[in-house]
């Protein structure tokens, strides 16, 4: 086991460069597979999410290398094998294997996803965007097996029922080749959509409408191989945003697409935190007076991501009054509420909306990162609070936060990552 040791109350500053996204990326490596020969992704996030994805790949007969940046995915001699259990189950995104096998197989078994315990997350909209195309279903002892007919799967007119990314994402997958006309209405709009599409269409597919919420994808015979760049993390750039609003002097986040974030910098902008919006990069100078309370209510993009309201929580605690959180998406979002209170943070959960009130400081305690974001946010807490802060469960940090002790140690931090011999509960 591992555990991250932090003494805080340091003021950070320097640069910081963010790295390809999670979300996308988790999502690419599975599209990869459709082509008939090899890909290429580029600013692929040393994180251990995709060594997972790796894994999986393995164990179908694609061959891969990744270098910490550089991933290559050579899928030509790659087999269909059942993955009713294990590594399949590791992670939330592996249901984007459910999509591109059956593109590219027309059949499959796929476990049910694993990844952060959110609260209910159904893939029924993925499961019924299938079966529009003409694939059968079936649940057998909690895995899907997938199938279709000789034929093949045949373009048709999919309504999903709410805004997903996943189901957006795993139904083009799908469709992709299948033969005619798909049309996805009340398709989720997200940035990393944008980016899936933008892989497939280069590899030959016929993809139009990503970014908008109907997609229109004209199936293809044959997919071959490219070499695609991944693009910013703009939720691993929020959370440096916060960080940097929250404890830094002078801090300059680079490799940032400002229209991806720009949800996140108009509330800071409501908070009154100095900041410099570049093309490329947001710089954030030192605060010098108490922040604005806000209220942040979750959306589907251009909302306010769901994934960026723990992460931006320590910065609330940094106001003149209470702020206000509702998340629509995900309001059992809530696990690392009691972990901040350990720290001193005056926080609480009424009604599925979460208030926070500012404070004058936090303390080091030992906390445990439940989850991928819950983890982010208290790294944040931690750099912020006087005298040390053990965090257990970093595994889940290290899902998605690339380098993260390195580029915060660049900036000033004093933190470091432990093995621990102890069982942690």
């Amino acid at each position: 086991m591992k555990k991250l040791i932090i003494n805080g109350g340091k003021k950070l500053s320097g640069q910081v460069t963010i790295s390809g996204a999670k979300n996308s990326t988790v999502a690419l490596i599975p599209a990869s597979i459709l082509a008939d020969s090899p890909v290429t992704l580029e600013g692929v996030p040393d994180i251990q999410d995709v060594y997972s994805l790796l894994d999986i790949l393995n164990e179908m007969n694609v061959k891969t290398s990744f270098n910490g940046s550089t991933l290559h995915i050579d899928p030509t001699e790659m087999v269909s094998i059942p993955m009713p259990s294990g590594k399949i189950n590791s992670l939330r995104a592996s249901y984007y294997f459910m999509g591109a096998l059956l593109g590219k197989f027309g059949q499959g078994v796929v476990g049910l996803p694993g990844g952060c315990d959110l609260g209910p997350r159904p893939i029924d909209q993925h499961l019924k965007g299938f079966q529009a195309l003409g694939a059968e279903v079936e649940n057998r002892m909690g895995a899907m097996h997938f199938d279709t007919p000789e034929t093949g799967m045949t373009g048709e007119k999919i309504y999903l029922d709410v805004v997903s990314i996943g189901a957006t994402i795993n139904v083009m997958l799908a469709a992709v080749k299948a033969k005619g006309l798909t049309t996805i209405e009340n398709a989720a709009r997200e940035p990393e959509i944008i980016d899936v599409a933008n892989l497939l269409n280069k590899m030959g597919a016929n993809i139009r409408g990503a970014g908008t919420d109907t997609l229109r994808i004209e199936g293809v015979e044959k997919l071959t191989g490219v070499t695609h760049t991944v693009i910013p993390d703009r939720i691993e750039a929020g959370t440096y945003l916060s960080i940097a609003a929250a404890i830094g002097e002078d801090i300059l986040i680079e490799n940032v697409i400002g229209e991806h974030i720009e949800s996140l910098v108009a509330k800071m902008t409501e908070m009154g935190v100095p900041l410099e919006v570049e093309e490329e990069s947001v710089r954030i100078l030192a605060t010098t007076k108490k922040l604005k309370p806000i209220t942040i209510k979750t959306l589907p993009y251009p909302g306010f991501a769901t994934d960026l309201q723990q992460p931006v929580t320590p910065l609330l605690m940094k106001t003149a009054g209470e702020s206000v959180i509702i998340d629509t998406i995900y309001p059992k979002r809530v696990n690392h509420i009691p972990e901040l209170k350990r720290m001193g943070a005056d926080i609480r959960v009424e009604s599925d909306t979460i208030l926070i009130k500012g404070v004058d400081k936090l303390t080091g305690a030992e906390v445990k990162a439940s989850d991928l974001r819950a983890g982010a946010c208290l790294v944040t807490a931690a750099l912020m609070a006087e005298g040390t802060t053990e965090i257990t469960g970093v595994e889940n940090i290290l899902r998605g936060y690339s380098n993260i002790v390195e580029k915060l140690t660049a900036l000033g931090a004093d933190i470091q990552m432990v093995e621990t011999k102890e069982k942690i509960k």
